[in-house]
C-alpha cells in the first residue's frame, strides 16, 4: 500500500509540474495546423520574450502546491513582475484619497504588467482551444487594456480621452514601436540584409487605408457643410455607417488571417528552438484571466477618472498623456518584444506586432467604440479634429512609404521614431481648456464664431 501511494503521489507531481493533470491530451489534440502555432499570432510571441523560464520548485502534490505553481508561472514569471505592487498600491491610495496624480501614475505602473499576462493567459489558452477559437481570442484581447480603457472613457462621457487614447495607440505602434524595431535592428545588422514579406505589410496597410478614409469623411463633411444641428446629427449617421462598414472589413481580415492565408502572418520562428507548451491549464488560465481583466478594469476606472487632475497637477496637456503616455505604459511589453525581434532579424514578427495592433485599434476597436455609444445613446463620431486627423494621415502614408519595397535599413526607422518626437511635441503644447472639451470648442475649426 505505501509503494502505491508512493507511485501515485510521485505522478500527480509530475503533472502538476507542467501546470495541469490533462495538458498532454489539449496539446495532442490542438497541435500545429496551418500558418498558426495554437493559434498564437505574431503579437503573442512578441510578448512572450518578455517571460522569464519558471523552474517549479513551489510544487507539492496539494492544492496548495497546483496554486502555487500556478502563481509562480502567471506572477513571478514574467520581467515585469517588480511593477506588481504598483497595483494595491493604487488602490490602498484611492481608498485613503491620497492626492489623484499618484493614483493616476500608480494605476499606470500597475496596468504594464497586467497587459503582459493578459497575452501570456491567451496563449496558454489558445493551447487547449486549437488555432482558429486560439488566434480569435488572441485578436480580441491583445489590446484588451485599451478596449476596457475606452469603453470607460465611453461610461464616463469622456469622448476626448477615449479618442485621444485609441490614436495614441495606432500613432505609438506605427511611429514608436516599428519605428524603434526598424531603428535597432538596422544598427544591430548593419552587415546583413534585412527583409521581410511584403504582402503583410500590404494588406495591414490597405485595411489602416480604410479606416483612415472613414475618419476623414466626416471631417470633410463637417467643414464643406458647415457647422450646425443638422450638419452634427450627418456627422454622426455617418460614422456610424462607416463604423459599420470597418467591423465588416475587419471580420474579413479575420478570416483572411486564420483560414485563407494564415502562411502570410505566421510567427517565425527558429527551427532549432525548444516547442513551448503550456505551463498551466485551461481552467486555471481561464480564472486568471478573468481576474486580471476585473483588475485592469478597475485600475482603468482610476486612470480614466484621475487623468483631468494628473494634467493639472503636472501641468501637461491632457491630450498629451492620452495620445503619447497611457500608450507607452499600456504596450510596453509588447513594444520590447518587438524590438528584440528586431535585434534577431526577424522583422516579420516585428511587423506583425506593430501593424497588427494599430489595425486591430483602428478597424475593431475604433468602430466597436462608436456603435457600442450608439447603443448607450451616446453621441461619439469618427470626427477626430483636424490636428489629430492629419497626424493620424501622415502617420500612415509615411508607414505605407516606409514599407513598400519589402527591405530595411536603419534610417527607415530613425525617420518614422523622429516622426513620433514631432507629433509629440506638437501634443505635448496643444493645451485645450477643460471647459471648452467639455463644450465641445475644440472641433469648430475653421467655422468658430
Amino acid at each position: 500500500m505505501d509503494q502505491y501511494h508512493s507511485q501515485v503521489h510521485q505522478q500527480v507531481s509530475s503533472e502538476l509540474e507542467n501546470g495541469d493533470v490533462n495538458y498532454k491530451e489539449g496539446l495532442n489534440s490542438n497541435n500545429i495546423k496551418g500558418g498558426f502555432v495554437n493559434g498564437k499570432t505574431p503579437q503573442n510571441v512578441s510578448s512572450s520574450i518578455m517571460r522569464k523560464k519558471s523552474d517549479p520548485k513551489l510544487v507539492s502534490s496539494n492544492v496548495l502546491g497546483y496554486f502555487l505553481t500556478n502563481l509562480q508561472e502567471v506572477i513571478l514569471g514574467t520581467k515585469l513582475a517588480v511593477l506588481f505592487p504598483a497595483i494595491p498600491l493604487a488602490i490602498a491610495a484611492d481608498y485613503y484619497k491620497f492626492g489623484r496624480p499618484w493614483i493616476f501614475a500608480l494605476s499606470l505602473l500597475g496596468l504594464t504588467p497586467l497587459a503582459e499576462r493578459v497575452s501570456f493567459l491567451t496563449e496558454q489558452i489558445a493551447y487547449f482551444t486549437g488555432p482558429t477559437v486560439g488566434g480569435l481570442l488572441n485578436a480580441t484581447c491583445g489590446n484588451a487594456t485599451e478596449l476596457i480603457i475606452a469603453i470607460l472613457a465611453l461610461y464616463q462621457n469622456k469622448i476626448h480621452v477615449l479618442k485621444y487614447s485609441l490614436l495614441g495607440s495606432i500613432l505609438s505602434n506605427l511611429l514608436l514601436v516599428l519605428g524603434t524595431s526598424l531603428l535597432c535592428g538596422g544598427l544591430a545588422n548593419l552587415k546583413k540584409e534585412q527583409k521581410y514579406d511584403r504582402k503583410q505589410a500590404d494588406v495591414n496597410s490597405l485595411l489602416l487605408l480604410l479606416g483612415l478614409l472613414c475618419h476623414m469623411l466626416p471631417l470633410m463633411f463637417r467643414y464643406a457643410i458647415g457647422e450646425g444641428t443638422a450638419t452634427a446629427f450627418s456627422t454622426l449617421e455617418l460614422s456610424r455607417v462607416s463604423s459599420i462598414i470597418m467591423l465588416i472589413a475587419y471580420v474579413a481580415y479575420i478570416f483572411f488571417q486564420l483560414k485563407t492565408h494564415r502562411q502570410l502572418f505566421d510567427a517565425q520562428e527558429e527551427d532549432d528552438e525548444e516547442e513551448e507548451k503550456a505551463v498551466i491549464g485551461f481552467w486555471s488560465a481561464f480564472t486568471w484571466l478573468a481576474g486580471m481583466t476585473i483588475i485592469i478594469a478597475l485600475l482603468s476606472e482610476y486612470v480614466v477618472g484621475t487623468i483631468e487632475a494628473a494634467s493639472d497637477s503636472w501641468g501637461i496637456s491632457v491630450s498629451f498623456l492620452s495620445i503619447i503616455l497611457l500608450p507607452i505604459v499600456g504596450n510596453a511589453a509588447e513594444h520590447a518584444g518587438s524590438v528584440i525581434f528586431a535585434f534577431k532579424n526577424k522583422l516579420d514578427i516585428s511587423l506583425g506586432v506593430a501593424l497588427g495592433s494599430a489595425t486591430q485599434i483602428s478597424m475593431f476597436v475604433v468602430p466597436l467604440c462608436v456603435v457600442v455609444a450608439w447603443t448607450m445613446n451616446i453621441h461619439m463620431d469618427l470626427d477626430f479634429s483636424l490636428l489629430e486627423t492629419g497626424s493620424l494621415a501622415f502617420t500612415i502614408i509615411i508607414t505605407a512609404f516606409t514599407l513598400q519595397d519589402g527591405t530595411s535599413h536603419y534610417m527607415k526607422g530613425l525617420l518614422l521614431f523622429l516622426c513620433y518626437i514631432v507629433i509629440a511635441a506638437c501634443f505635448f503644447v496643444h493645451k485645450i481648456p477643460q471647459n471648452q472639451i467639455s463644450q465641445g470648442k475644440p472641433f469648430t475649426g475653421l467655422f468658430a464664431a
